[in-house]
């Protein structure tokens, strides 16, 4: 198919795409069934209190990872895919070895920040000060997660798309082992040893990958690593800044959430915020995963770059639909089954929030195209207006509707991101999406609108029912013919690619 640049796309290209985002979605499949079984004993253990503080630990956690992390999660892997596209050994392990010395050093410069600042974000998160000594505590966190960042990086840079996949498995499997007997022996004391056994475990396991790197060994001088890691956080700065905002956005929403409705409701919302991406999360994964390195290495490329973004959002959009249309028709089953009866005012948030995953579906292959520029300038700029735009429409928005409108607000913030990415492609690479893709993205907007009216509608359950289902299961199979259709597959090799 032309693709409107003169650039072709084929069915390899598409195959090469599906593969490596069935691989993560194989890995998100034992996740999400891993997953269920961890979040309904912690809801059980823990009720909407105990969801909502570890919410806001695990918040608090990101921001100053986030600013001690210095952009070098996204900075890291774009460096490494540029050395692997060179192929030059030296380059590859040069990068390596400043990118694991540069994170041991932001890591600790995290820890000391949580621990000296421990008082102050006790009572700005929670307006006192019986949280101070669990947050220090909870700074050992940020180092065994910047030295678990270095490694996914390399991992990530490389395009190892099946460790990371087996990555993401052994910790949720690690994750479910260590948080229930702590949640069970210690109920919400627990949630503190919880958090910091599990990223210990979880670096335990990316180190154990990342050690079989076949990475040249050589001697890198200390000044050499200075050089590289001047590289690495030029670029970085900027994107720290962009994870900040969103960071300290995600983190003063749940703030407001907690001065105006109290810790139970930031659990209700977390519970809809989490589900809401939770079968669409390997798509999302997979673009970080294996897309940004393959968007990075054609960076100078523009007629290259058009065919991946709409390649990227054509696959994602077909994975995606059924799922977020699961979502949307059985909402209410999974807020009861993953959680419990006390969490069911979160499914009319959760509808709005798949609406606004379906805006993270089409936008982020286009965001994904400043990254692999480099433009953390404009990254910047754009994160912050996205996360202006979030955050005042909930100030408001929760006045007006109470709680249903934390989930408009994440859906309203989409909508302007979208066409915030499709005024910035335009001015990068001279053109967005082409005529197919446009199609596909209208023809999903429709049926996630319909089928948000459908399932708000008192009227007649069982036909409404019957309908809404009817609609799933054509949706379904259209968008399986379609991923048949363009990578050419056959129906048992798409699923033997899941196999990890």
């Amino acid at each position: 198919m032309n693709n409107g640049t003169g650039t072709e796309s084929t069915p390899g290209s598409y195959r090469s795409i599906l593969k490596s985002t069935s691989l993560v979605g194989g890995a998100s499949v034992l996740n999400i069934l891993i997953g269920m079984v961890r979040t309904k004993i912690v809801a059980m253990l823990l009720g909407t209190t105990g969801v909502g503080l570890m919410g806001m630990y695990i918040q608090i956690i990101g921001l100053i990872q986030n600013i001690s992390g210095m952009g070098l999660r996204t900075s890291g892997v774009r460096q490494i895919a540029e050395a692997v596209s060179t192929g030059d050994e030296n380059r590859i392990a040069c990068t390596v070895t400043t990118l694991r010395r540069t994170v041991w050093f932001t890591g600790g410069l995290g820890m000391l920040a949580m621990i000296i600042f421990c008082a102050p974000l006790s009572w700005i998160s929670f307006n006192s000060n019986a949280y101070i000594l669990p947050i220090a505590i909870l700074g050992s966190t940020i180092l065994l997660s910047a030295i678990t960042s270095g490694q996914d990086c390399i991992l990530q840079g490389t395009r190892k798309v099946a460790d990371i996949a087996k990555i993401s498995v052994i910790g949720a499997i690690n994750g479910t082992l260590i948080c229930i007997p702590c949640f069970y022996l210690w109920g919400i004391q627990g949630i503190v040893a919880s958090l910091i056994l599990s990223a210990a475990a979880t670096l335990a396991t990316s180190w154990w990958f990342a050690r079989r790197m076949p990475v040249k060994s050589i001697a890198v001088s200390w000044q050499a690593s200075l050089t590289e890691a001047r590289q690495l956080l030029t670029v970085g700065f900027g994107f720290m800044g962009a994870g900040l905002v969103t960071i300290v956005s995600s983190y003063l929403i749940r703030v407001l959430i907690l001065r105006r409705f109290g810790l139970d409701n930031v659990g209700i919302y977390q519970s809809a915020f989490a589900l809401s991406g939770l079968l669409v999360g390997f798509v999302l994964a997979a673009m970080g995963t294996d897309y940004y390195p393959r968007l990075t290495a054609v960076a100078n490329n523009n007629a290259s770059m058009h065919r991946m973004v709409n390649e990227q959002t054509e696959i994602s959009i077909l994975l995606s639909l059924p799922c977020l249309a699961a979502m949307m028709v059985f909402a209410p089953l999974l807020i009861r089954y993953f959680y419990s009866e006390s969490f069911m005012p979160a499914v009319p948030i959760l509808r709005w929030c798949i609406l606004g995953v379906l805006g993270r579906v089409i936008s982020w292959p286009l965001a994904f195209v400043i990254l692999a520029k480099g433009k953390s300038r404009l990254f910047f700029i754009t994160e912050l207006l996205a996360a202006t735009v979030h955050t005042t429409a909930l100030y408001y928005f929760t006045s007006i509707w109470g709680l249903i409108g934390a989930g408009i607000a994440f859906m309203v913030q989409y909508i302007f991101y979208t066409m915030l990415m499709l005024f910035v492609m335009r001015r990068l690479i001279g053109t967005t999406w082409n005529s197919y893709t446009s199609t596909w993205i209208l023809f999903l907007v429709g049926i996630m609108i319909f089928l948000m009216l459908s399932c708000s509608v008192n009227f007649n359950p069982t036909f409404l029912w019957i309908l809404n289902i009817s609609v799933l299961g054509v949706v379904t199979v259209i968008c399986i013919n379609q991923l048949l259709r363009r990578s050419r597959f056959k129906i048992n090799t798409l699923f033997a690619m899941t196999n990890i």
